[in-house]
């Protein structure tokens, strides 16, 4: 079944049913993982931070090779099967490496060996990949970024940007010394050290002529080289067999319109911004006459798509906000960098595979490879790609129809994901991803992500409640998603409001139906920041029309992991609400969590203990209930992520065994039955597992789903996972 909504043409593909998709095209789903913390050495901890920047590929198509900044050294992996990605370890290097290129067997690694960013310097690092050693080493006489070979394998080209230090001066630019492009001469496969030659870009550009600050480089098959100089956002096209300056640019600016730039912790997209500098960041030719550029911003800009530009600086086309609102609609608009720089394209990889062209870009803010068919004329966007947290590089492999992202963000000081290499592979498969999409509502976007609690529509199969977590604090909503689809579609969204403005001080964490076209939503509570635990009887429009704070029996002993899930039992003055409470409060024994009653008709309190799994690092709590067929539902979780995860459950307790017992004394401990292991379904997307698992309700003709929280998309990849669940199946 295909819905048909009145779109920008760039979005419609995303809205489309994947099995129309798969029969028009093939497309890339993700087919592995690597973490790339498997490749740390045996004599360095573990635990070290890692990073995967900048990626490339050998020829062959077999191995990966990708920068590691905080672990100083390239990394190894060995694709020959792809869907096992294996650890082929990491060359340690003497400064942190910026970039990297393949000719032959050998990776060309720029390498920063700068002490401050006052005193730049770096080399040009030659790695043998077969014997992992480094084998010679060029002095590049500054701090070097990015790093390009030509197709003819004679010369490689490193910008040299002498980063600027944003504690100075607050960033201001000039700050010297300058950056310049260093040519080196390739011969027998090897960097010829002593003919290098710097090309001098001072004085070509309009915001700090005496500070260039080159970022990346690209070359077409003429050997012509494309630099960008992102702060004074200038491109540049150079001569690589002479080093001459051919032309220069402006990158110029934008207007952009229906997007989010404030932020607020609401998902507005009426927006507008004006006069953007795109400032781009990486660069890459189309053709030989045809470059496009991300434009993240570094300085004073950053317009939030990407550009294609002639040689001569003209404008061939302009992505604005098409590539961000399409991003809003799978949930991964990174709301916490609405103010700043949105989505931040980064990164970019071209590819022709059967005789089409692509080319790829990499949000990092978003966590998204944005796939699009270069026609030649307005690119048509194909996919977005889930990938790890900031993909900062890529690098495809056409002869196998293989596609790689580098993702740099490594969170284990925060007990988060690690940094991953994550791949892809183009087939006549369905897209798997997105898994949930929203469309657009009196004409804008609605914005959605933090998916916290699950409830069914009455009497429409198919159909679920959804509510948004604190993430989105400046707007509390309810969604409304139509499961009937493939991918799912959000089709409403109602905002929680008090004297008709959307509520402040909630954490929605569940949502249950009132049975009279109203809701029931519990709050988690934290006392720090002034949120109290409470549920929240809201109306068909919104509004709150009664606010039930916690007995004192309860708040005496709270912690802030509080209420995570609500649902209904009964009708009218018989209905008892029960609510799980995620984590052991001060009066809880260890290992026991409750599950506390109220029934509106007679404001009585109740509970009773439920007992958790085991701990081993990290915490075990509860997620979600949910009420059916004579059974209650919890989900029972750890807080711990990919190789780490080892608890995603779905229990049951017999409604029989709740009994609740007063608040306050002894509470009788309910027996448990397990009915699902959710960790193959948190794989199934061939990523890592996500911790949240947040919502499960079964719809009003039983059929029971799942979906993951993504956090708002800080500090997370942006994923959400929304799947159908058969409880009548184990794993």
């Amino acid at each position: 079944m295909t819905r048909h909504f009145s779109i920008p043409a760039a979005v419609a593909v995303l809205l489309a049913s994947t099995a129309a998709i798969a029969h028009a095209e093939p497309v890339f789903n993700r087919i592995a993982s690597f973490a790339v913390a498997d490749n740390t050495p045996v004599d360095v901890d573990a635990k070290s931070v890692t990073s995967a920047e900048i990626i490339a590929a050998t020829e062959d198509g077999n191995t990966l090779v990708y920068t590691s900044s905080p672990l100083k050294a390239v990394g190894l992996i060995d694709i020959t099967d792809a869907r096992a990605p294996k650890a082929l370890g990491s060359v340690m290097l003497d400064g942190e490496p910026t970039s990297v290129a393949i000719t032959g067997g050998k990776a060309f690694v720029a390498v920063n060996t700068g002490k401050d960013k006052q005193h730049p310097t770096g080399n040009l690092e030659t790695v043998d990949l077969a014997t992992k050693k480094v084998e010679a080493s060029c002095d590049l006489g500054g701090q070097p970024d990015s790093i390009a070979i030509s197709k003819d394998k004679t010369i490689a080209v490193i910008a040299i940007e002498n980063e600027r230090d944003e504690d100075i001066d607050d960033g201001k630019i000039p700050q010297m010394p300058a950056g310049d492009l260093v040519i080196v001469p390739i011969k027998d496969g090897a960097a010829d050290c002593a003919a290098i030659k710097h090309v001098d870009l001072r004085g070509i550009t309009g915001v700090a002529a005496d500070d260039p600050e080159p970022e990346f480089v690209a070359i077409n098959s003429k050997n012509e080289i494309a630099l960008t100089l992102q702060e004074n956002n200038e491109i540049v096209i150079i001569d690589g067999n002479t080093g001459t300056v051919k032309t220069h640019f402006s990158a110029g600016k934008t207007d952009l319109s229906g997007i989010d730039a404030t932020t607020d912790g609401a998902l507005d997209f009426s927006e507008k911004l004006e006069g953007v500098l795109r400032e781009p960041d990486a660069v890459k030719w189309l053709d030989d006459n045809r470059i496009i550029v991300a434009n993240e911003g570094d300085y004073e800009g950053g317009s939030r798509g990407f550009t294609i530009f002639d040689t001569t600086g003209k404008v061939l086309y302009e992505s604005g906000a098409s590539l961000e609102q399409a991003i809003a609609r799978i949930g991964h608009f990174p709301e916490s960098r609405a103010g700043k720089k949105g989505i931040e394209p980064e990164g970019l990889e071209t590819a022709e595979i059967d005789g089409k062209k692509y080319f790829m870009v990499l949000t990092e803010r978003a966590s998204i490879a944005a796939v699009y068919e270069d026609t030649g004329a307005e690119p048509r966007l194909i996919q977005l790609l889930p990938s790890g947290v900031s993909p900062e590089g890529a690098v495809a492999i056409p002869s196998r129809k293989l596609f790689a992202t580098a993702n740099e963000v490594d969170l284990i000081e925060d007990g988060g994901a690690r940094s991953h290499v994550m791949l892809y592979e183009m087939s006549d498969a369905k897209p798997a991803y997105p898994q949930l999409v929203s469309e657009e509502k009196d004409g804008e976007i609605i914005g959605w992500g933090a998916l916290s609690g699950l409830a069914a529509v009455p009497d429409k199969p198919g159909r679920l409640y959804a509510v948004t977590d604190s993430v989105y604090s400046g707007q509390p909503s309810i969604l409304t998603i139509d499961a009937t689809l493939t991918p799912a579609v959000i089709t409403g969204k109602l905002v929680v409001k008090r004297d008709g403005q959307p509520a402040q001080k909630l954490d929605i964490e569940g949502i249950a139906t009132d049975g009279d076209g109203g809701f029931w939503l519990a709050s988690e509570g934290n006392s720090e920041k002034l949120v109290p635990h409470a549920l929240y009887h809201v109306n068909g429009k919104g509004k709150i029309k009664e606010e039930i704070a916690l007995p004192a029996e309860l708040l005496t002993n709270e912690t802030r992991f509080g209420f995570e899930g609500i649902a209904v039992d009964g009708k009218g003055d018989d209905m008892v609400l029960w609510m799980a409470v995620q984590r052991e409060w001060k009066d809880d024994p260890k290992g026991f969590v409750k599950l506390v009653s109220y029934k509106p008709s007679t404001q009585e309190w109740g509970a009773v203990r439920y007992p958790l799994e085991a701990a081993g690092d990290g915490w075990v709590g509860l997620s979600e209930i949910a009420i059916h067929d004579g059974n209650v539902y919890v989900i029972e979780r750890d807080n711990l992520i990919g190789k780490d995860a080892k608890l995603k459950k779905l229990y049951r307790v017999a409604l029989s065994e709740l009994k609740p017992a007063k608040l306050g004394g002894e509470l009788p401990v309910v027996k448990k039955e397990e009915v699902r292991d959710f960790i193959p379904d948190l794989k199934a997307l061939n990523g890592y597992v996500v911790d949240k698992l947040e919502g499960f309700a079964f719809d009003a003709s039983g059929k029971a789903f799942a979906v993951t929280d993504n956090d708002g998309v800080k500090d997370s990849s942006g994923e959400t996972l929304f799947f159908p669940v058969d409880i009548t199946r184990t794993n």
